[in-house]
């Protein structure tokens, strides 16, 4: 491959195109009139304006993006993750124009895009999986005697799509019926498709995920876990790798689950293979996801593989360099989101002008973002503003790590997500690793913010009052307490983050 398109915007694209201009391939970007001026776009070698900022006028045309890959002599496509990564018909069309797709088969696509058929897939394997229906259910009296033979509580779960819609927790009998047409009509919506399932629920589950590779001549293997618990929305907000309760015998068997997984629907790229854990770490299959996953960073920090160009290679139909017993976990890997949003009221989207926005630097930390300051955060896409992840030898150094991380990022003018991440970091839970995936329900409420930032003040201007005095060596009988209270009131208004 000489050029390939990167089909995607924003943080992610970004990525992408560092990897693909390391290995000395051209690169083209999309964007819609609303990231006119995003450093993707002026990063690549050639940009093509794709329409409006609404998804569906821009990201989302497929035909559009086949047809300007004809144009500019584009030899590949990768997806990055979201919008058409993980669109069948829009992977089968591209290979059948002639271009490489970077990511799996349309066929692979289609099995793990249903969760029905996901289930049906590995099976054949003996994966472990929650106690649960094989097939879609609509009958609301067939329905409610399954879920008695199974046993309150359960989840009922639309079979397409994923991120939280399409699922209902029933705790009683009485409630089914109600939550069940909820959950039809939340997947009809969201996904065109009404089929639900229902399974067993797992009431305080770990959330542990394997990354995996494969190449198109049968070679496949686990890049390690990444563990995944804390959670918004059942969405991800902090993730860590490798996960603290995995032991070599555990680590094994779930890698082993995991591959076979890959294996049931004849996978070759990268993927990740996604479970529950119980509170006596049984693991159950949860679903795959058929792309490059938004937290890889972790993975590629304590394995030192940079999995966007194995993406690449295997495309390009390349054997895997390395083997199983060349993956060994290098210290440790932490990784937060940074969203604009408002953690002390429910996480709710934030837009605004990026008035200061500098993100930290140092040996083990990494930031992909894809914006800089002045920047307007739009109202079309996704709130991420960028992912930060930091390395270091031991899980101890990596937690004091992101926190100094954290103090070192500035960002003004959108509320976010940033000290939310240094509460999580200091809770006496997450130190010890005892999570799951009700972390945030369990412990954080607005106010702990408040308490969070008049701690950090304290410290940081006793912190800067210590070196004041030490600037000048001088000793006054009330200097700490009056130039902390300068100092503090000073930093408070420069740190405005939410």
């Amino acid at each position: 491959m000489k050029k390939i398109l990167v089909a995607n915007r924003g943080e992610i694209a970004l990525r992408i195109m560092r990897s693909v201009k390391e290995m000395g391939i051209q690169t083209v970007a999309i964007y819609s009139e609303a990231d006119r001026h995003s450093p993707h776009v002026i990063y690549a070698d050639e940009a093509v304006c794709m329409g409006p900022p609404p998804s569906k006028a821009s990201y989302l045309l497929g035909d559009k993006i086949i047809k300007t890959c004809l144009k500019l002599g584009v030899d590949g496509i990768h997806p990055g993750f979201g919008f058409l990564s993980e669109n069948a018909e829009f992977t089968r069309k591209v290979t059948e124009a002639g271009i490489i797709f970077i990511g799996p088969s349309p066929e692979s696509m289609e099995v793990m895009g249903s969760k029905l058929a996901a289930k049906a897939a590995v099976a054949k394997y003996d994966t472990p999986m929650v106690p649960g229906t094989a097939k879609a259910i609509d009958d609301i009296g067939e329905a409610i005697e399954v879920a008695k033979g199974i046993g309150f509580p359960i989840l009922i779960k639309a079979s397409a799509g994923g991120g939280g819609k399409g699922m209902r927790i029933v705790e009683k009998a009485e409630d089914f019926e109600e939550q069940m047409q909820l959950a039809v009509n939340e997947a009809v919506s969201a996904f065109g498709d009404g089929a639900v399932f229902i399974e067993k629920y797992i009431a305080s589950p770990r959330h542990i995920e394997i990354q995996i590779l494969a190449d198109q001549h049968g070679n496949i293997l686990h890049l390690l876990e990444r563990e995944c618990s804390i959670q918004r929305r059942h969405q991800k907000v902090i993730e860590e790798a490798p996960a603290v309760i995995m032991t070599e015998k555990l680590r094994e068997s779930m890698g082993q689950a995991a591959i076979n997984v890959a294996r049931s629907c004849n996978y070759h790229g990268a993927g990740t293979v996604e479970f529950l854990m119980d509170e006596n770490q049984k693991y159950y299959f949860l679903e795959m996801n058929t792309r490059l996953q938004v937290e890889h960073p972790i993975t590629e920090m304590i394995t030192g593989i940079d999995i966007v160009k194995e993406q690449i290679k295997v495309a390009r139909g390349e054997k895997l360099s390395f083997t199983q017993a060349d993956i060994k976990p290098n210290g440790h890997s932490i990784e937060l989101r940074i969203y604009a949003e408002d953690p002390q009221n429910n996480f709710l989207p934030d837009i605004g002008n990026l008035q200061t926005y500098r993100p930290p630097i140092g040996n083990g930390i990494r930031v992909d973002d894809g914006f800089r300051e002045g920047m307007d955060i739009p109202i079309y896409y996704d709130p991420m503003i960028a992912k930060l992840a930091v390395h270091a030898d031991t899980r101890e150094a990596a937690l004091q790590k992101m926190k100094q991380a954290i103090r070192d990022y500035k960002i003004v003018g959108v509320k976010n997500t940033l000290d939310f991440g240094h509460w999580v970091m200091n809770h006496p839970a997450f130190i010890a690793g005892d999570i799951d995936t009700h972390f945030i329900k369990k412990y954080f409420t607005p106010e702990c913010l408040d308490k969070e930032l008049e701690e950090e003040e304290a410290f940081v201007a006793a912190t800067l009052a210590v070196q004041f005095l030490e600037k000048n060596k001088v000793k006054f009988d009330n200097a700490t307490s009056s130039s902390s209270d300068s100092v503090s009131s000073t930093w408070h208004k420069n740190r405005v983050r939410r």
